[in-house]
């Protein structure tokens, strides 16, 4: 009777189950979300006359789902689409794909102090960076190995408020070692990346054009790119004229004497003769050579114009801090704008933005490199002995439109430096773009919006004061950023939780 009794309860008994499950899921996953999203809900609309899509600027709406793009409709279309749901009106404001920074140092873990995971990527979202990938090194240890990679991602892990990739170390060590960068790579770094010249960090020493070659050949299998930093010491060069004394450290001009334009020309020249091998045909077809932060806009870009006309794998960036200022305008001791390689001329920074124009430059990146304060000597102003590095990673947005005004820059031409072409290098084909299917990454920000970067602004950099771009006026603001769908920031507030994602290559 008990057995009969009992066979009659468990399917109801059953069932019960199955309802609180399905009860206690949803109502996690809506806590997980609100937790992620100052937005509560997982389907919604986007509205704005300023729609940047690959297609052009439109008037209409995107349409979010469980994180990713399902739809698009142009506001003449409108009629017999009727929007079900959610609507997030953003009027006259641009919505245009979450920019994707390739370059930037968050130094965790092991020199958190310096910048870290929650303040960098507050600061990315606060300026519309949905992506960006770390670089491997100025965190501590460096990024060289599997069991490196693994302290990265298990730093980043929760902590993190966009989506996060990591770049790997080729360095001598492990150059010639097949295994073990086939072991970083398989592990999920998307590329590596290597210094032509002494990078400042003990356990990331500069390699030269024999360990880059190894590397390419191994990136080859994998179809992934190698990041260098080119500029080659000469010790031929007027620097050495400095070694008597009788110089200025405090003067700008000094320490542009200490890193000529020649230096770059020398990486470069070395780094296109490998190139040639990625060629189609080439023993390292299916690897890719790209060049970061170029600052020489003379016989280093002539160099990379002819190797990309030649077939060579290859691709080129630059930086905001470049387009924006020259070496004329950095006062004595102002130790902020000290980065490597440095800022040059102003007739330089027009023919860097000529070339970003016309397309020879393909890119732009943050190199956001930050420390702590006391290291950027900005009370001694020693630009000889300062740290280098320009902290900007909020500000690239703003920065990258007001100076580009000048030159008529569009919203589209934004998207392809920031947003298209970095996804494209990082090998992320969900992202990049608005496009049906593509993880809901976007930025919404108001062009015509003047600011000023003053104490009373809200700045997420762990160190503003080390920023060179503090005490500007800015043209841009964002108002709002969104990660998979998640409203990740809003008018100077982050989602309660910290819900990126760290991206690892498979």
């Amino acid at each position: 009777m008990a057995s009969i009794l009992l066979w009659r309860v468990l399917p109801l008994l059953t069932l019960l189950a199955s309802f609180l499950l399905f009860f206690y899921v949803q109502n996690s996953s809506k806590l997980y979300h609100k937790e992620c999203s100052l937005l509560p809900y997982q389907s919604y609309w986007i509205t704005s006359k300023r729609i940047v899509t690959p297609q052009g600027v439109i008037s209409g709406a995107v349409e979010i789902r469980e994180g990713k793009i399902a739809s698009i409709v142009k506001e003449e279309d409108e009629h017999g689409n009727s929007k079900v749901g959610h609507i997030v009106d953003y009027g006259e404001a641009v919505v245009m794909p979450g920019l994707i920074d390739v370059h930037a140092h968050l130094d965790d873990p092991g020199r958190a102090e310096w910048e870290g995971f929650p303040s960098g990527t507050k600061a990315a979202a606060a300026g519309g960076i949905t992506t960006l990938v770390d670089m491997p090194l100025n965190n501590f240890p460096s990024t060289v190995s599997q069991e490196t990679l693994k302290l990265k991602i298990e730093a980043a892990e929760g902590r993190i408020y966009v989506d996060v990739g990591f770049w790997g170390g080729l360095v001598p060590e492990n150059a010639f070692n097949s295994s073990a960068l086939e072991g970083l790579l398989n592990a999920g770094v998307l590329g590596l990346k290597s210094f032509m010249c002494p990078s400042g960090i003990n356990d990331f020493p500069m390699t030269n054009g024999s360990h880059i070659k190894e590397g390419l050949s191994v990136l080859a299998k994998y179809r992934r790119p190698l990041l260098v930093h080119a500029e080659i010491q000469k010790e031929s060069e007027s620097h050495l004229e400095l070694k008597d004394g009788s110089y200025d450290a405090r003067s700008y001009s000094t320490y542009l004497q200490t890193r000529p334009p020649s230096w770059e020309e020398a990486a470069i020249r070395e780094l296109v003769t490998v190139a040639k091998e990625t060629r189609t045909g080439g023993p390292a077809e299916g690897a890719h050579l790209h060049i970061v932060h170029l600052s020489d806009s003379s016989s280093s870009l002539d160099l990379i114009k002819e190797a990309k006309s030649s077939g060579d794998s290859i691709t080129v960036e630059t930086c905001p801090h470049y387009l924006a200022f020259s070496a004329e305008e950095i006062r004595d001791g102002d130790t902020r704008f000290k980065c490597a390689p440095p800022i040059r001329d102003a007739a330089n920074k027009e023919k860097l933005w000529k070339a970003l124009l016309e397309g020879h430059i393909d890119m732009l990146s943050s190199d956001h490199s930050p420390t702590v304060p006391e290291l950027k000597l900005l009370d001694d102003g020693n630009f000889l002995k300062a740290w280098g590095g320009i902290s900007s990673l909020q500000f690239v947005l703003p920065v990258t439109w007001l100076y580009g005004q000048k030159y008529g820059v569009t919203l589209e031409q934004l998207a392809l430096w920031w947003s298209e072409r970095p996804a494209k290098l990082a090998g992320q084909k969900l992202k990049g773009a608005i496009s049906v299917g593509n993880h809901a990454d976007i930025v919404i920000w108001e062009p015509d919006v003047k600011f000023e970067l003053n104490d009373d602004y809200p700045v997420y950099l762990k160190h503003p004061s080390i920023s060179a771009y503090m005490g500007t006026k800015l043209s841009g603001r964002v108002l709002a950023t969104f990660v998979r769908g998640n409203l990740v920031y809003k008018e100077g507030k982050h989602a309660p939780a910290a819900c990126g994602v760290p991206i690892l290559a498979s």
